[in-house]
């Protein structure tokens, strides 16, 4: 019986050592917990998605233009157009500058044939030719256009 207080004073040590422990991981697990929380908040994100620019879109009221090449009969295109540009500044030198933008986009379309615009490759084609129109400046006070897309909104070969 000698041996029961020793015994139970050694159990009693190893339990208050289980639970300093367990509280020190605790507070350690919690802690660390804490610490990554504020320091996502003190800190921006590596990588932050930036807000979409919103979307620019130059309308141009449709053209109807006689078409080359077909010797039976005439055939007429009518077409209607819409730009998408990068910026307000290409938005607003092509709204400025529209007669002249017409004017270029009557001779390219009046220079197509129906048998081409009619098809599929041809209306790609017809896109590049009029994303083509915008890369050489025109004058000397021109800013670079942008101009991302064409998109055709009406297309009617008769």
């Amino acid at each position: 019986m000698a041996d029961s207080p020793n015994r139970s004073s050694k159990l009693g040590w190893l339990i208050a050592l289980m639970v300093i422990m367990l509280g020190a991981l605790v507070a350690l697990n919690m802690y660390l917990l804490l610490s990554d929380d504020s320091e996502d908040d003190s800190e921006p994100p590596v990588e932050q998605v930036a807000a979409p620019k919103p979307v620019i879109y130059v309308k141009l009221d449709p053209f109807t233009v006689n078409l080359q090449g077909d010797l039976c009969g005439q055939r007429l295109l009518y077409v209607g157009l819409s730009l998408q540009v990068a910026d307000a500044e290409t938005e607003s030198h092509l709204l400025e500058h529209m007669p002249q933008l017409r004017s270029r986009m009557l001779m390219l379309l009046s220079g197509q044939s129906s048998q081409t615009v009619a098809t599929q490759q041809g209306k790609e084609q017809l896109k590049a030719e009029i994303l083509e129109l915008f890369d050489p400046p025109r004058d000397d006070g021109q800013p670079e256009l942008q101009v991302d897309d064409v998109l055709f909104t009406e297309f009617i070969v008769q």
